[in-house]
């Protein structure tokens, strides 16, 4: 019988595979892994102020201004006087972004046909379940203390 640990192992082994395979298929299209996840988040919820996006990411608002900067550079997105905070911005696609987009899209599309269509639905769905699971139970866990000096 497997250790549970191991699943903990199997599933991070996973998703860096994915990561990876979609990476190599993304650069195809000019753009970096950090590029497509901003972009992809956008796309879904448009008008995020950069410090809830960086932190949405998990990475330093620091790393995302210097992706947002990039972006910004190549016209794909847009940076937005927040109107409730002027110290603040909020982060668009640009027109232009729309056919890079809609390419990464449909990479996406085609990728996870390649990787998931040898699978019955109803394994997707149950996979999608517990891994839905999985994921409430890391959030309700108790924060672990830091160690004192």
């Amino acid at each position: 019988m497997a250790r549970m640990e191991q699943l903990a192992w199997d599933i991070g082994e996973t998703s860096h595979a994915l990561r990876r395979a979609f990476d190599r298929r993304a650069a195809e299209l000019g753009i970096t892994r950090a590029q497509w996840r901003v972009l992809a988040r956008l796309d879904l919820q448009p008008g995020q102020r950069q410090v809830d996006l960086a932190e949405r990411m998990d990475i330093e608002p620091i790393t995302l201004c210097r992706i947002v900067d990039k972006l910004e550079e190549a016209n794909l997105v847009e940076r937005r006087r927040d109107p409730g905070d002027r110290r603040a911005w909020q982060l668009y696609l640009s027109d232009s972004a729309a056919p890079l987009v809609t390419k990464l899209h449909a990479l996406a599309d085609r990728f996870s046909a390649e990787i998931f269509g040898s699978l019955d639905r109803a394994e997707v769905e149950r996979t999608r379940a517990l891994l839905a699971t999985i994921r409430n139970n890391i959030t309700g866990l108790a924060p672990v203390a830091k160690a004192s000096a």
